[in-house]
């Protein structure tokens, strides 16, 4: 059962079809539409496909001029985003987050990136180094994914539907995103570009391409999206794909910097019984500082040296929930066997 709303003219097709999942959030919602809006690229269209949200959604989709959809929910992101694509006809789908604001040139350059060679199959962009909320939460997990997706450009494994463009037919062909399995927001864009680069399927990163996140980050909701919702399904993915994943996060300089956080306190604690243990506790710290100089300079440099200070223990302790949540996921593998996705077609509306 469900509700439409064309605001948008119809019967000429565009290049590019913006599909924009959202449940609630209306102040998100609303910044989002008005930078979509005020891109400089004109030939594409806006689905927004609302998930059984209950705040009022469509009067802001129109007010925006842009196309509404509502199906009953909420069921997640993955299913609200293939419902998204039935609906739309464009060679190019690119999916948003409702809490995402492109800058003006964004939709330009992800066509210009697609349409540039044709052995891309798809491109994802990179978040700004100017979050929205100012609080220091926000600012250390948003600046952190724009460093990552910086020091990431090219050709990678993985996707991203914070801002991820794919050919529509091959994303219909692979049976989109794995709507049973993420019931809620989680890993199903990484797992879709996980199979696609397992077949051969070409995806970069152009860290040109960039987009502004809205969400307010806390301690907590870090603690509970980094572990739950990603560390822990990530590594069952990597362990369902049959080989450990080596792109964005997942890199041997994380596992080294993992494998050097557990052992450091290890060390401290031996220092009770004899001082000497301490030595090479020292020079773990320092080896684990040295690793990651690069991405402490970018925190300096970008917000100085209070920040990049407040920074590191946080970081230290994303080592420590980044093994938690491996040695979790592992476990819930061998416990909970899971097969592979069958990579079943998309049907379309008509």
């Amino acid at each position: 059962m469900r509700e439409t709303d064309t605001i948008a003219p119809v019967g000429k097709r565009t290049l590019l079809s913006v599909v924009v999942p959202v449940y609630n959030s209306t102040n998100e919602l609303k910044q989002c539409l008005a930078a979509l809006a005020a891109s400089t690229y004109r030939d594409f269209e806006v689905l927004v496909v609302d998930d059984g949200s209950t705040e009022p959604i469509q009067p802001l989709v129109k007010a925006a001029g842009f196309r509404y959809e509502r199906i009953l929910g909420p069921g997640g992101p993955a299913r609200a985003r293939n419902h998204g694509v039935r609906l739309v006809d464009a060679p190019y789908l690119l999916f948003i987050d409702a809490d995402v604001c492109v800058h003006p040139e964004t939709l330009g350059r992800v066509v210009a990136t697609l349409t540039s060679d044709s052995r891309i199959d798809a491109v994802i962009g990179s978040y700004d180094d100017a979050p929205a909320r100012p609080n220091f939460m926000s600012q250390y997990k948003n600046l952190f994914h724009h460093y990552v997706h910086q020091e990431s450009d090219g050709l990678i494994g993985t996707f991203w539907t914070g801002c991820g463009a794919i050919k529509r037919e091959l994303f219909l062909s692979v049976g989109g995103f794995d709507e049973v399995r993420y019931r809620r927001p989680a890993i199903e864009d990484i797992e879709l570009g996980t199979w696609l680069s397992a077949a051969g399927h070409r995806i970069v990163l152009n860290g040109q391409i960039k987009v502004k996140h809205l969400k307010r980050w806390t301690l907590w909701s870090v603690l509970k999206t980094d572990i739950f919702d990603r560390g822990i399904p990530w590594t069952r993915l990597m362990l369902r794909a049959g080989a450990l994943a080596n792109t964005l996060n997942v890199t041997p300089l994380q596992r080294v910097s993992v494998l050097i956080a557990y052992l450091t306190p290890l060390f401290i604690l031996a220092g009770a019984w004899s001082p000497l243990f301490l030595i090479p506790a020292i020079a773990l710290v320092l080896a684990l500082t040295w690793l990651n100089r690069s991405f402490y300079r970018f925190f300096l440099y970008r917000s100085g040296w209070l920040f990049m200070l407040r920074v590191i223990p946080l970081h230290w302790l994303y080592f420590y929930y980044c093994g938690l949540s491996f040695i979790c996921g592992t476990l819930l593998h061998y416990l909970r066997k899971e097969e592979p996705r069958s990579l079943t077609p998309l049907t379309t509306a008509g």
